[in-house]
């Protein structure tokens, strides 16, 4: 029995990237997520802190499968990237501030309820649910522990993203902090290249800055080593020379002082009434 439990506590957890569920069940839910989708990801591309995905599986847990796949979902404070899951663990325990459900004809009332709960339970702090069919927009924000739902969402400017929702009679316009109506997805789409060829231009002129910053302390290491060894040269030159000069002095002092014992000798000779000389 020990063995056993050892067995399952040890097995390895699998988490799944896909739970083989459309991404959409009509062209409207489609069209609808690739929007929201696109725009949120425009509006925060300059930005690497800000994670924007859709229909990717969220694990809040290690150790256990439990899942959901908001239709659009933005985590602050994790950096962009490619996953085939978003495993919180993996992402410093930090799980999606706010997420994005579209409606279709074949999501149930059950289904939905169980998705409000999963995300009032795993730290959601804004929750957008919108049918496009109905033309109905639905909020929560959480305050405190819970999910609670906004009571007007006409106007509504969400306290993470910075944009605005607008009902209108027959859709629902959402507007960028700047004012902006969010695009089609093809053209935002394309302003995202736009920006993604602009931060690649950016960071290949980093690139070579640094890399000519790098060639330049190098130049100046080799130029400082030279220096070095000219200044090393020049002290072991000045040291012979000052060795040179000693050994002279030297010399000279020991020249003098034989002849001044030479002298003292012939003097001390002549008065000994000796001639030097003979």
């Amino acid at each position: 029995m020990v063995k056993q439990l050892e067995t399952q506590t040890h097995r390895e957890i699998v988490y799944p990237d896909s739970d083989g569920q459309p991404m959409a069940d009509n062209t409207v839910q489609f069209r609808w997520i690739m929007v929201i989708y696109h725009n949120l990801a425009w509006l925060f591309a300059e930005n690497p802190e800000v994670f924007v995905a859709g229909d990717l599986l969220w694990y809040p847990v290690q150790g256990d499968d439990l899942r959901q796949a908001p239709d659009i979902m933005v985590a602050f404070g994790v950096p962009k990237g490619d996953r085939g899951s978003y495993q919180q663990w993996k992402e410093n325990n930090i799980a999606p501030q706010v997420v994005f459900e579209i409606l279709s004809p074949g999501n149930t009332l059950k289904e939905m309820s169980k998705k409000l709960l999963f995300y009032d339970n795993y730290g959601v702090e804004e929750y957008y649910l919108y049918d496009p069919q109905k033309n109905d927009l639905t909020g929560w924000l959480r305050s405190g522990s819970l999910l609670n739902v906004i009571d007007e969402m006409n106007g509504w400017v969400s306290p993470r993203l910075g944009i605005r929702f607008e009902v209108l009679p027959e859709t629902l316009q959402l507007y960028r902090p700047d004012g902006q109506s969010f695009a089609h997805y093809l053209e935002v789409q394309q302003k995202l290249n736009e920006v993604q060829e602009q931060l690649d231009e950016e960071r290949q002129a980093k690139e070579v800055a640094q890399s000519e910053l790098q060639q330049e302390r190098q130049a100046k290491e080799v130029a400082e080593s030279e220096l070095q060894q000219e200044r090393q040269a020049r002290e072991v030159t000045e040291s012979a020379l000052q060795q040179e000069r000693q050994a002279k002095e030297e010399e000279r002092q020991a020249k003098e002082v034989a002849e001044e014992r030479a002298k003292r000798l012939e003097q001390l000779l002549r008065e000994a009434g000796i001639d030097a000389d003979s």
